[in-house]
């Protein structure tokens, strides 16, 4: 039987270290926390379109599938009206892109 004193530590989850792909999406993800407070900031949106076809590009030319997909849908609603609605597609877009890259670069996927 054990005891508690003979488990070993509990280690504290750590993040990945950040490569291009994920510093894109750590970027992407600052920028849509900022579009709730100025949701129709032209120059934020330009970025993130770029973020965007970046992370498309780069996650295509690794083999991945869904995030190129997940990009598309979130260019199609950064096209749309900048609406409130809008920016929390764009936040639960750029979370599961996160999620995603996460989980590959932990070896999940």
């Amino acid at each position: 039987m054990t005891t508690p004193n003979d488990l070993p530590p509990r280690r504290r989850p750590t993040q990945p270290l950040l490569d291009d792909l994920g510093r894109a999406i750590v970027e992407g993800k600052d920028a849509t926390a900022y579009l709730w407070q100025v949701p129709d900031d032209t120059a934020t949106r330009t970025r993130l379109q770029e973020l965007l076809e970046v992370i498309k590009d780069r996650s295509a030319r690794q083999g991945r599938r869904e995030m190129p997909n997940l990009c598309d849908e979130l260019l199609t609603a950064l096209r749309a009206q900048a609406t409130p609605q809008q920016v929390d597609i764009l936040q639960d877009g750029f979370d599961r892109l996160y999620r995603l890259w996460s989980a590959a670069k932990s070896g999940l996927l």
